[in-house]
């Protein structure tokens, strides 16, 4: 098996680099949205086959989430069959990371290994997203050591200081949120056109009744597709005014941000069905702190 080092060209090249090198190589970013973990992300969206998240902190580039089928994410490939990466990569169920604030040991899940496992690349590390069902790599998310034991994305055990990110005020989860929602439909329709369908419209007043399901199951406790108040996603857009043919919701919580709750729900049957319907033509999207909602419309 080859050896997992870090790699001398693609993307992961500038994982630790300042954040002027993407603008040399890639230009200014569409949009800068904020996350709940100290960075902001760079959205790069030129077309689908370049779509990339690129998380800086301090003009220091910390994380780079790359789902566009046209980018360098070397030692891999998007759409790469996972057999070839199973061949080439030696997969743990679990990893060792020591900083100056202590030793971290994440612990990996058999479904882990399977659908998002965590392959160290010299000092940085690379979180694949493998779609369960065509057996390829959906996407990947290349962090450095701060970035991944901050947003502890499986289970973890540590022996120092826990790092953890910033208590964020209500101003700062909305600026978050309203990332989060355009980053979740722009992460669906590219995923969408990978499977030759069209992309769906952004809907306004669908995503402010998707965002107050997110709320409201956040606020309430509970986690359903029917509100104890306010009903079922029919009733919800009936109050709305909101005529249309068909509709169906995705619902999540307790993911990280907007890339891996899509990758989510591309990894479960059901969900899955709903984000590549051909019928529907219109979406909206509600986040509220990590309670993620999706409203598909399929317009009259």
């Amino acid at each position: 098996m080859e050896e997992t080092t870090r790699p001398q060209e693609g993307l992961s090249v500038y994982i630790g680099k300042d954040s002027q090198a993407i603008i040399d190589d890639y230009g200014k970013p569409e949009r800068i949205e904020p996350s709940a973990y100290g960075y902001d992300w760079w959205i790069y969206k030129g077309f689908s086959g370049t779509y990339m998240q690129v998380g800086v902190t301090k003009e220091k580039i910390v994380t780079i989430y790359a789902i566009g089928n046209q980018l360098n994410v070397a030692p891999y490939t998007i759409g790469q069959p996972i057999e070839d990466i199973f061949r080439s990569t030696i997969l743990e169920t679990e990893i060792t990371v020591s900083t100056d604030d202590g030793t971290y040991r994440f612990e990996l899940s058999e479904e882990d290994l399977y659908i998002r496992p965590l392959v160290p690349l010299g000092e940085i590390f690379a979180q694949l997203a493998i779609d369960k069902f065509t057996g390829t790599l959906s996407s990947i998310r290349f962090l450095d050591k701060k970035t991944l034991i901050t947003q502890k994305p499986y289970e973890l055990v540590y022996n120092g200081n826990l790092i953890k990110p910033d208590e964020l005020k209500r101003d700062d989860w909305d600026a978050i949120e309203e990332g989060s929602k355009k980053q979740v439909f722009d992460i669906t329709n590219i995923i969408r056109e990978r499977f030759d369908l069209y992309p769906l419209e952004w809907d306004e007043t669908v995503s402010t009744v998707a965002y107050e399901h997110s709320k409201d199951m956040k606020n309430q406790e509970y986690f359903s597709h029917d509100s104890p108040e306010f009903g079922s996603l029919a009733e919800r857009l009936d109050v709305n005014g909101i005529d249309y043919n068909a509709a169906a919701e995705n619902i999540a919580k307790d993911y990280i941000d907007g890339p891996a709750v899509v990758e989510g729900w591309l990894n479960s049957d059901d969900h899955r069905k709903t984000l590549l319907d051909d019928k529907y033509t219109n979406l909206g999207v509600g986040v509220y702190q990590r309670y993620y909602t999706q409203n598909f419309i399929e317009m009259e």
